[in-house]
């Protein structure tokens, strides 16, 4: 496998409380050491609950948020020792809201020029010849060019946030809940166009989506992070048919399904934990129906299961 992406033991912490002179009251834990590699031209979907860290995560790998431990590597080369304009060619990020994303006192035409010219200083007749090859590749007319962010509709707007993060000539992006905030019509018509991106410009996504159905569907391979910890990974195919960590499985149960009562598959006195505050070993400890002494008491690292799958877990299941 080739990498596009390697992340060894990435890690972000936020204080809390802090002073002007001392320390912290408190640490937060938002991503807990991550060690995974993405293959060049797949699709990674990262699913949790929210709060779970994946777009804190996402926010480390476009450089966003610095590292609190730990490295990113894209292509080889690491993010901490490399020219930030040179990751910007190789990785851009997709935000949720598309209409925010986008500067509501600049054109579009001046939004698309800037990755153009700051980071490949590309002469004005070849940046106008590159903006319309993007806007031809995501469907958008030209005339769109001259017009500001707020006359666009929200499916619009998305994809002239796809068209910017390709005029860097990235070949990773990180979509960041793309379709979450678009009707349902529009949601298929934005994944078929990343389809056809993909396709078109061989490049890499990791996909960021609370809805399981869509990352389902779109994934190669599916990371599934529980506060702030990956604690499975494996093909999208069989991570919610046959899920290892329980809970995977309760992500699964979950989601809505045509002709099954909707129904919380926990009681309603289960709480998530307390992230200033958390348990000793796992984490996921309160809310498992299998956990073990060993389990409140160690924390569960990624152990290949085979066939692709990783789970963290002392009692996996279908083990």
């Amino acid at each position: 496998m080739t990498a596009a992406l390697k992340l060894t033991k990435l890690k972000k912490d936020f204080p809390v409380g802090k002073s002007l002179f001392g320390p912290p009251r408190a640490v937060v834990h938002a991503v807990q050491p991550v060690t995974l590699e993405v293959a060049k031209g797949e699709t990674l979907g990262i699913v949790g609950e929210s709060g779970c860290g994946k777009s804190t995560l996402a926010r480390m790998l476009v450089g966003l948020l610095p590292a609190t431990k730990g490295t990113i590597e894209i292509e080889g080369a690491a993010l901490d020792t490399a020219d930030p304009s040179e990751f910007g060619k190789k990785i851009q990020y997709v935000f949720q809201d598309p209409i925010s994303s986008l500067n509501p006192r600049k054109t579009i035409r001046q939004i698309m020029d800037a990755p153009l010219k700051h980071l490949h200083g590309m002469p004005a007749p070849e940046r106008r010849k590159r903006i319309a090859e993007i806007f031809a590749a995501v469907n958008l007319r030209e005339e769109f060019l001259d017009r500001y962010p707020h006359e666009f509709s929200g499916g619009q707007a998305q994809r002239i946030g796809i068209a910017r993060a390709l005029a860097a000539e990235a070949r990773i992006l990180i979509l960041d809940e793309p379709v979450s905030a678009l009707d349902v019509s529009v949601q298929a018509q934005v994944l078929n166009l990343l389809a056809d991106l993909k396709a078109e410009f061989g490049l890499t996504y990791l996909f960021i989506t609370h809805d399981l159905a869509v990352v389902e569907a779109v994934s190669d391979r599916i990371a599934v992070l529980y506060f702030g910890a990956l604690v499975e990974l494996g093909p999208a195919e069989r991570i919610f048919s046959a899920p290892r960590h329980p809970y995977t499985k309760l992500l699964a149960e979950s989601a809505p399904v045509v002709g099954r009562d909707l129904k919380a598959p926990e009681g309603r006195e289960t709480e998530l934990p307390d992230p200033l505050n958390p348990p000793p070993g796992c984490s996921f400890a309160a809310r498992c129906p299998f956990a073990s002494d060993r389990c409140r008491a160690e924390v569960p690292v990624l152990e290949d299961q085979g066939d692709g799958v990783s789970v963290a877990c002392f009692h996996p299941l279908g083990g």
